[in-house]
């Protein structure tokens, strides 16, 4: 074989199963896994795997909880999820009228309705979907199974993926065999896929800089247009993490060559020299990535091609055709052609690999490119890339694909989200408000911005093209205001969105997860099913409909889950396990925290920075205790694996009338973040406290507090972050019952529209006197005599309904 580097390296140690848990016989062998998750092998050879495969790195996860009943013909295997009944050395398959004659598996249900039976190609029509390759890329919709499902189980079928040899290189599978995992779990969705993860290997941490906003545009920029767009980000004072050059940083057309999509090497005539432009943009903590494509080859203009022949032993002057399954072709291909990148100081690449939609070769070539990126050990990997289907939560960032602007699109947006959680990936990107033709709207605009904000990737890419308005200030001010005070909001967030990054790789909770698995109903609901969870404090309704001209606000329901939630822009308070409908500007978005919630936020003034923040501002919403760790680590190195990190715990004591907030270090090591930091504490929907004070460890400081609209604020200034900060508020019914209340909305609509003033005081009168709705509708259409024009007419008689429901 050969030797591709230590960093490809696979490790055995865990591959094989449990001894005491595997059953076999002459062609079949059955080993528990877990007490939910079982394989299934059968050979005709009687050759079975005991090596990792392109899926699978781990069998042995502890010996599982089972009982074993059998005798020469027949075994029985149960544990707390499944029974398994198999006749031996019969084939999996069944026939046609008895489909689980030789295999079957029953899900030991909590509730008898709903035990039923999996056996060999079932068709588990009730699965909830899981990952796609990207949204440009057509594949076998069996492929896009994931593992929640409605029935309680799912499988999945390893025996296409190639067996992954010690050195990194890969064999074929023995001829003919069968390999299955069965994945039985009924209500304890969240214990299946932890196993999941044991067996495929758990998510990576991202680089902290990968949560910022990311900049791309297909066009062709030089030194010059490159300074012009930063300047004027900065101008306007929108962060940026990411500036990622699309096709045209290498040379396209050479000779008869025209229109490459593939290259290696800077085009001089728009970046001659590349590793001073890359350096302007770490010097404004600017991040740099480039656009790859291997699928054309790699053609004899490139910078580094003669020594590629020389390496490969062939004849130059033509075009070196890429495998990604050609070990040695691998090693040039990283060495000679992407490393020099990286030694300019490219951060990351975008690989645009296709794999001529071959599954197997997009596969091999995200894995290798991924763990390329991570041989230094103090660099994170990182790689964006389509989703090679089988563990894409092991090589982020993926690549949705190319999209349409059009509010179809947006609407498919979430629930792409939803299905990738359900085989636990998370690091999905897609181009905000779409890449290519339909219509530029600056409602669309602004509504699938505010989505990719909550969205786990914030990643901006237009095709090539004048006319495509991607940049804030090519829009109208009030488009722009909105849009720069959202995309500022996505840096200010990264505290909360990296320690929830860093929760997913540690407990294996994806960052978005879908309302419907505590909320099954909502499934089947268009208004309801697109609702998600953000992490552990946040849930976003999507917004995804335009809105009524008329009232210029987007009629939007929403479903507010048990207990008390809160708007986290307004503070309004939603009482939980109700429908709502709410009238939205277009610059608010239905996000909302729970009772008790604690976001950090960053303060930083280097817009541009998504590293360790010295200011940060802490959102606290009342009414439940709660306990939220901070984590904190250097965001581009792997050392946080060593234990350089730091978490601090933000403890959140709340009773009605006295509360505390006490912050300290818990976890990790000194000297990963800044050796002081300045707090802002913003309690929300609270009045001012009487009383409030502030100790560093035992010692009293000194605090500022103050009031923001219905915000209380304590402000404390070089506090040491190692150690404890205790801020403590007293006073008499301080939560303020902000409960929100359609009227409110409505009294808002009338006082924007255009109007005469004396006709909005009667149509006040009207809809929220005592009459009954029948009469309130009879004087509204009366109004039409003293000039309420018929659009506006109908539109109070709209807002009656929703009045009516509530």
């Amino acid at each position: 074989m050969y030797p591709l580097g230590k960093q490809f390296e696979i490790s055995y140690k865990q591959a094989q199963g449990e001894n005491k848990a595997i059953y076999k016989g002459t062609n079949y062998r059955i080993t528990v896994i877990t007490e939910r998750v079982v394989r299934l092998e059968f050979s005709p050879k009687g050759e079975f795997v005991d090596a990792p495969t392109q899926l699978i790195k781990a069998r042995s996860l502890g010996y599982p909880e089972f009982k074993v009943n059998q005798d020469t013909n027949f075994i029985e295997i149960t544990t707390k999820y499944f029974r398994l009944m198999y006749t031996k050395r019969q084939p999996f398959v069944g026939t046609k009228m008895d489909p689980a004659k030789n295999l079957r598996i029953t899900l030991m249900a909590r509730e008898p309705e709903r035990q039923r039976d999996w056996y060999y190609n079932h068709p588990e029509a009730r699965n909830m979907n899981g990952n796609l390759v990207s949204i440009d890329v057509p594949v076998n919709k069996v492929l896009n199974k994931g593992l929640y499902s409605l029935e309680g189980f799912a499988s999945i079928n390893d025996t296409p993926n190639k067996i992954l040899n010690p050195d990194g290189t890969f064999s074929e599978r023995p001829e003919g065999s069968v390999d299955i995992y069965v994945f039985m779990y009924d209500h304890d969705f969240k214990q299946a896929l932890l196993d999941y993860y044991k067996m495929t290997g758990f998510p990576e941490l991202i680089p902290r800089y990968a949560l910022g906003n990311w900049w791309c545009r297909n066009s062709d920029y030089d030194d010059a247009k490159l300074d012009e767009l930063i300047k004027k980000f900065e101008k306007k004072k929108i962060p940026i993490s990411i500036i990622l050059l699309d096709n045209d940083w290498h040379y396209r057309n050479v000779g008869n060559y025209i229109g490459l999509k593939t290259g290696f090497t800077f085009n001089k005539s728009l970046l001659p020299n590349p590793k001073e432009t890359i350096k302007k943009f770490h010097d404004r903590n600017i991040r740099f990535g480039l656009k790859i494509n291997p699928e054309e080859g790699i053609y004899p203009h490139e910078m580094y091609y003669s020594q590629a022949c020389n390496y490969l032993e062939i004849d130059g002057n033509k075009i070196i055709t890429f495998d990604p399954l050609n070990p040695k072709l691998m090693d040039v291909y990283f060495k000679i052609f992407l490393h020099p990148l990286e030694n300019l100081g490219v951060d990351f690449f975008w690989s645009d690999y296709k794999g001529k939609l071959n599954l197997t070769n997009l596969w091999f070539n995200n894995h290798y490119m991924y763990l390329d990126s991570g041989r230094n050990p103090i660099k994170r990997p990182m790689l964006l890339s389509r989703s090679a289907i089988f563990a894409p939560h092991r090589y982020p960032v993926l690549y949705g694909g190319s999209s349409e602007i059009t509010w179809d699109e947006l609407k498919k947006t979430p629930m792409r989200y939803l299905n990738a959680a359900n085989i636990g990936v998370s690091w999905w990107s897609y181009d905000v408000s779409g890449n290519h033709g339909g219509i530029e709207e600056s409602e669309l605009y602004i509504r699938s911005l505010q989505l990719s904000v909550f969205s786990p990737i914030l990643r901006f890419h237009a095709a090539r093209g004048k006319y495509y308005k991607k940049e804030p200030w090519l829009w109208d001010p009030k488009t722009e205001s909105i849009a720069t005070n959202y995309l500022r909001l996505r840096h200010r967030l990264i505290p909360y969105l990296y320690t929830e990054a860093y929760n997913y790789t540690k407990s294996g909770t994806p960052l978005v997860q879908p309302f419907y698995y505590n909320y099954l109903w909502t499934y089947d609901d268009d208004l309801y099913k697109n609702q998600y969870y953000f992490g552990s404090q946040l849930l976003v309704c999507p917004i995804l409909t335009k809105k009524d001209t008329v009232m210029d606000r987007t009629i939007h329901r929403f479903f507010i889950p048990d207990g008390t939630w809160y708007d986290f822009t307004t503070g309004k308070k939603f009482l939980g396990n109700r429908k709502y409908v709410s009238f939205y500007k277009d610059e608010d978005y239905p996000v909302f925290a729970h009772a008790g919630s604690i976001i950090p936020l960053s303060n930083r003034s280097d817009y541009n920075n998504t590293g360790i923040p010295t200011d940060m501002e802490i959102h606290i919403f009342p009414g439940v205790s709660n306990t939220y760790n901070l984590y904190d680590d250097d965001g581009v190195t792997s050392l946080y694996k060593e234990g350089y990190y730091l978490k601090t715990s933000i403890d959140y004591n709340y009773l009605k009338n006295n509360y505390t907030v006490i912050l300290r270090s818990i976890d990790g090591k000194s000297g990963i973040v800044p050796p002081k930091r300045n707090y802002k504490i913003v309690f929300r929907n609270v009045k001012q406290a009487e009383d409030v004070n502030a100790y560093f460890n035992n010692e009293k400081i000194n605090c500022k507090a103050s009031v923001d609209g219905n915000d209380f604020i304590v402000e404390v200034k070089q506090v040491p972050t190692l150690g404890q900060l205790t801020i403590s508020c007293k006073g008499n019914d301080i939560e303020i019952d902000a409960v929100r209340v359609i009227n409110d909305d409505v009294k808002s609509i009338l006082l924007d529209l255009k109007i005469n003033t004396y006709l909005k005081e009667e149509i006040d009168r009207i809809m929220f006197g005592k009459d009954s709705i029948s009469r309130k509708r009879i004087s509204i259409r009366k109004l039409r005599r003293r000039g309420l024009s018929k659009e506006y007419m109908s539109l109070f008689l709209k807002l009656l309904e929703y009045i009516s429901e509530f």
